[in-house]
């Protein structure tokens, strides 16, 4: 194989994204307009009250109403789009969500991808448009025991732990069996934790970012959180959206791995919030809330991007410490802005202290 490449074009290059109003579909769009491309962002539902957002946000993306589960919807966007590029984010990405929603969730994200790939296929474009499907390391899941030592790489085996883990790996398996069916160019980037100022308030960090400033400046008392031990390779998604964009470069499709191969667990990352407004002991702040915890909660979870490095020049730029203070200086200036229109005094400090589980040893 060789490595990646531009690929050469007369006109400008146009990209279609599905689930344009998540984290990654947003950080890959902006590089990809500084990449003078023309940016197309399909979203769902009518007056989907999410699009002002991307319309103030990004507001060079050209938008178009569409649902992964409709078909003809997709073939309609891509004929509209008639993109080089198509980039399938579209899913219900939260883990917790779904266990409580798995048959949403499998429709999303499992048979979403099947209907973008059936529109590439059906409008004609298999040797066209190029497409890049969102698979993911919660795919790999698994037992500790079971965990390889330098990480999960292009070849672990699956094991999903979750109704969103599952879908996501028949996404995966539709993607590559499209790919050696139809000869048609698709890759899939197996992505790790991967958070940044664009993830939603939903998702634990987040969720903690967000807390953290709240409770700095006195919009809020404390954070409710499950599990503390589960450690994750947490990466800036900043940085993966370059790699992902590297995928669909290369002059044959393969699947890869992108990660730090570094883990932290949920402690440490609240830790490193706290420490990052001056707050060394965070315990008083933290209440430890049971129904937070997963049906199945996956304890170490880690990659190897050895070939993400070795064949497409991919690394991470930001690190643990990195990621985490541009989180909190977003929120930051987020939570400040809201005091000052609120006119909150500062905080008073927390006087007693409450009882959080000692952290498992995964």
């Amino acid at each position: 194989m060789s490595g990646t490449k531009t690929m050469p074009h007369a006109q400008k290059r146009a990209a279609l994204l599905t689930g344009i109003t998540g984290q990654d579909a947003g950080h890959l769009a902006q590089y990809l307009h500084a990449q003078q491309y023309s940016v197309w962002g399909m979203i769902r539902g009518q007056n989907n009250p999410r699009r002002a957002e991307v319309e103030r946000d990004l507001p060079f993306v050209h938008v178009v109403e569409g649902d992964v589960l409709d078909l003809g919807a997709v073939a309609r966007a891509i004929n509209l789009a008639d993109p080089n590029e198509l980039y399938n984010f579209a899913a219900i990405s939260h883990v917790g969500y779904s266990f409580s929603h798995p048959s949403v969730t499998m429709d999303v994200t499992g048979k979403g991808v099947l209907n973008v790939l059936e529109a590439v296929r059906l409008t004609g474009r298999e040797e066209r448009t190029r497409v890049y499907q969102a698979s993911t390391s919660e795919m790999f899941g698994g037992v500790d025991d079971e965990m390889p030592g330098a990480g999960y790489n292009e070849t672990s085996p699956l094991h999903p732990r979750s109704p969103y883990g599952a879908a996501k790996a028949y996404g995966h398996w539709i993607a590559r069996n499209y790919r050696e069916s139809y000869g048609m160019f698709v890759v899939c980037g197996i992505l790790f934790n991967h958070e940044g100022e664009r993830r939603g308030t939903e998702f634990v960090t987040r969720k903690i970012s967000r807390a953290v400033a709240r409770i700095s400046v006195g919009l809020q008392d404390d954070l409710h959180l499950g599990a503390l031990w589960p450690r994750r390779d947490w990466g800036y998604a900043g940085d993966y959206v370059r790699g992902i964009h590297m995928m669909m470069q290369r002059d044959e499709p393969e699947d890869f791995v992108l990660a730090t191969g570094i883990t932290h667990s949920v402690q440490d990352f609240v830790e490193r919030a706290f420490a990052e407004v001056g707050i060394d002991d965070w315990r008083p702040y933290v209440v430890y809330d049971r129904t937070l915890e997963r049906a199945a909660e996956v304890g170490h979870l880690f990659g190897d991007a050895r070939r993400a490095r070795d064949v497409l020049g991919w690394r991470p730029e930001v690190d643990f410490e990195g990621l985490v203070r541009l989180m909190i200086a977003h929120d930051l200036e987020l939570a400040r802005a809201e005091a000052a229109t609120a006119s909150i005094a500062p905080p008073n400090a927390v006087e007693a202290s409450v009882d959080i589980p000692a952290p498992e040893v995964a």
